[in-house]
């Protein structure tokens, strides 16, 4: 649960778009700048899992120190070249630390040929490098353990992508059903169903599973790729996320039941009048021709 649970009243909030405007941010980089805590919102009164920006948030961050170049700097992020050439390494050696995990992306996106281009903080890029402990892994050769890891296919930048996200919407729930859904959104519905055996449970939480941040038209091949993104492959990672769901939902459910529906009593009421059975058309007189015919014996 997150300390961002007061209800605004919309004369006192605004919409991320207008913040952002307000902010003079660009969209990506005022979503980014929420992600990382930097600006912080509030549910919309409204419900529907919207989220607003308290007009008190938006003059605390305008009254920062060093606004707005200090908060430009915090949400400011590079790919693979621009970050290569911060810690001052080849792009090959960029990618090769990024695989390994040493670097975490914190957003990504798909390009024009539906590649992925992941994104990195360029202030942690710096810390990275400025780490005197840093030095061989960006100026030796890479350790043998390492380099068979990465010729065996190893690539955690999604699942250390999954991680990062996984805190950011942990960060803006506001009950515990919607953390679990947080938790189940890095879950394929086969799993989910094995954690929540209960139809009512299963189908209230799926009220409260976000999608993947990025997208495409539902079923092309770019929402297909990002779901494989947003879902878990590691064994590990998929037996903690199992865990985390199932001791969620336990919390969810005993805090809120999830709604079932209730079964109508139908109370008879007593020396009614049964209503007249219909006569079948079978034993109806005929009518017409072939009525005449039958009643004069034809």
């Amino acid at each position: 649960m997150t300390g961002d649970t007061i209800t605004p009243q919309h004369g006192t909030s605004c919409t991320p778009g207008r913040a952002a405007r307000e902010l003079g941010l660009k969209r990506r980089e005022f979503d980014l700048a929420v992600h990382l805590n930097q600006i912080r919102t509030v549910p919309d009164a409204a419900g529907g899992g919207a989220r607003r920006v308290d007009r008190a948030e938006i003059e605390r961050v305008r009254a920062s120190h060093g606004f707005p170049e200090t908060l430009l700097e915090r949400v400011k992020a590079v790919g693979t070249t621009e970050g290569a050439a911060l810690m001052q390494v080849p792009p090959g050696r960029f990618t090769r630390l990024a695989r390994l995990g040493l670097v975490v992306p914190v957003h990504y996106y798909l390009n024009r040929y539906r590649a992925v281009v992941w994104m990195y903080l360029a202030e942690e890029l710096r810390q990275f490098a400025a780490d005197e402990k840093n030095t061989p892994l960006l100026r030796a050769r890479t350790p043998e353990g390492l380099r068979d890891q990465l010729d065996a296919g190893l690539d955690m930048r999604p699942r250390n992508w999954r991680g990062r996200h996984l805190g950011f919407l942990l960060r803006q729930t506001d009950d515990l059903w919607q953390r679990a859904g947080a938790v189940s959104a890095f879950l394929d519905p086969v799993q989910i169903a094995e954690v929540v055996t209960d139809p009512y449970d299963r189908s209230h939480l799926h009220r409260f599973r976000p999608g993947p941040p990025v997208h495409g038209a539902p079923g092309s091949p770019a929402a297909r790729l990002c779901e494989q993104i947003m879902t878990a492959d590691d064994a590990d990672e998929i037996g903690w996320l199992r865990a985390d769901l199932a001791r969620a939902v336990d919390e969810a459910r005993e805090h809120r039941p999830a709604p079932r529906p209730t079964a109508k009593r139908v109370t008879a009421v007593p020396d009614e009048p049964r209503p007249a059975t219909a006569v079948p058309d079978a034993a109806r007189p005929p009518h017409g021709l072939l009525g005449w015919l039958r009643r004069r014996g034809v």
